[in-house]
């Protein structure tokens, strides 16, 4: 991430317009990165949830677009405020004059100056009544700035969630793999206790060699579960702004949040309120909001305009009583102060058509609004739907771990004292494997739907990091 550094002008903020802004990318939902700043050194061994959140916010081109545009809206206010002061214009210039005029045969009338002129002027320019132009252009870039700081939480919250879900899912694929080498240690000891009777004639080869490939595909799923880990580890890097390479390591699964969920709102309440209070409802809300106050401002626009004006100059350009007669030093000045009336007769129709093309996109943003409270709804829908499946699935995925251990463990014993076949103690090794997996990725989904439902409703912050 680059870092740009700009000039004290640029900090001269008369109307603060930016307090209040965060200085920082995820400042807007992390308001210790606004003590801190966004510096960070090697990632934490090991990586929690907590880092990589606070790393992808602050690194994210994405929130730091958005960052850029709660700014750039900002000194809009400022400039719509502006309106509301006089504009002062200096202007001065200063020339080395050699005029000849050289009369044929009229040596009398001929002239030659030589010489410095300088000419210096101020004028002003004070809007007094516009007929609410200057207010409805204010309203205009208020709203647009709600709106910059809606989008900016509402690409916070989008953020927040993208990274959980690749953390977890990097975390499952960690999970996954350190199940993958377990699984094929099992399915090593499978291997030498089926060999171990084939030579002592207690057991057929066909028992060994069937152990053996149980071993050999368990060698594979471990190699292709690792190839899965390392694509994880990578794209939770890129997240964080970090080269793919970078080494990562993360807690196990096991040491996560772990199902509580339970929902004092009804799911209609949280529906309605995501439709109400969602950041990107809020934004297109502001948006229609600025809308409105464009189709104000273009109409004034095409209303008379009363400003005070003045003017004030003076200048040394030498005078002369006539032709032939030499030049003599002189000093002039001039000023003048009234109050000027701009009336817009004709447009040529065009002011028409922009009041037309202003209240179409009025028109627009309400459908924009409209779409937004629909998906707002939707996705809390689809949201809480998968937390309570996800909730049934984690507990369900912890009985069917525990059957199949013990299942393993009784098909061991029964196949180490000789009173078990080698189908029965691969048939529970396979089992178990299956149940390890299945509770590695209940417990992430589990985990990225729980964030998900709080990101649909526009609640994420620094109480969700864990």
């Amino acid at each position: 991430m680059q870092s740009i550094t700009f000039g004290q002008a640029c900090a001269f903020d008369v109307f603060r317009t930016e307090q209040g802004l965060s200085s920082s990318p995820a400042g807007a939902m992390l308001p210790e990165r606004d003590q801190v700043g966004c510096q960070f050194g090697v990632p934490a061994n090991p990586l929690l949830l907590t880092e990589a959140i606070e790393r992808a916010l602050c690194g994210s081109p994405k929130t730091r677009e958005a960052w850029a545009d709660v700014k750039l809206q900002a000194a809009g206010v400022g400039v719509a405020r502006s309106a509301y002061l006089p504009t002062l214009a200096g202007n001065g210039q200063i020339v080395r004059q050699n005029s000849i005029t050289d009369v044929t045969g009229h040596p009398t009338l001929s002239s030659a100056t030589l010489g410095n002129i300088n000419t210096e002027s101020v004028s002003l320019n004070w809007t007094l009544y516009d007929f609410g132009a200057r207010a409805a252009a204010l309203r205009n870039a208020s709203a647009l700035l709600a709106a910059a700081q809606s989008t900016e939480n509402a690409t916070l919250q989008a953020s927040f969630v993208a990274v959980a879900k690749d953390y977890y899912a990097a975390q499952a694929a960690q999970g996954a793999l350190a199940a993958a080498v377990n699984i094929e240690h099992m399915a090593a000891d499978s291997a030498k206790a089926a060999l171990a009777r084939a030579d002592r004639g207690i057991a057929p080869v066909s028992d060994a060699l069937q152990a053996q490939t149980a071993y050999t595909q368990a060698v594979l799923s471990r190699n292709k579960e690792n190839g899965t880990w390392q694509a994880a580890a990578g794209t939770l890097a890129s997240d964080m702004d970090l080269l793919p390479d970078v080494p990562l390591t993360l807690p196990a699964v096991t040491e996560g949040v772990q199902p509580d969920a339970a929902f004092t709102q009804s799911l209609s309440d949280l529906i309605d309120d995501a439709r109400r209070t969602h950041p990107t409802v809020l934004a297109a809300q502001a948006q229609a909001d600025a809308a409105v106050a464009k189709v104000d401002q273009t109409r004034a626009q095409g209303l008379p305009n009363f400003s005070l004006v003045s003017k004030y100059s003076r200048d040394n350009q030498p005078a002369s009583l006539g032709l032939g007669i030499p030049e003599y030093p002189a000093n002039g000045h001039e000023w003048y102060v009234g109050v000027q009336v701009s009336i817009p007769f004709f447009e040529g129709f065009s002011r028409n058509y922009q009041i037309r093309r202003t209240q179409a996109q009025l028109e627009k943003q309400l459908d924009t609004l409209d779409d937004a409270r629909q998906q707002a709804g939707l996705e809390v829908w689809n949201s809480y739907q998968a937390v309570q499946t996800s909730t049934e699935t984690v507990k369900d995925s912890a009985t069917l771990l525990d059957i199949a251990q013990r299942s393993f463990i009784a098909a061991q014993r029964r196949y180490q004292a000789g009173v078990g076949n080698i189908l029965e103690l691969l048939n529970t090794q396979t089992a178990l494997a299956n149940a390890q997996q299945q509770r590695v990725q209940a417990l992430t989904d589990w985990r990225a739907a729980r964030l998900r439902l709080a990101g649909s409703l526009g609640r994420l912050g620094p109480g969700d990091l864990p």
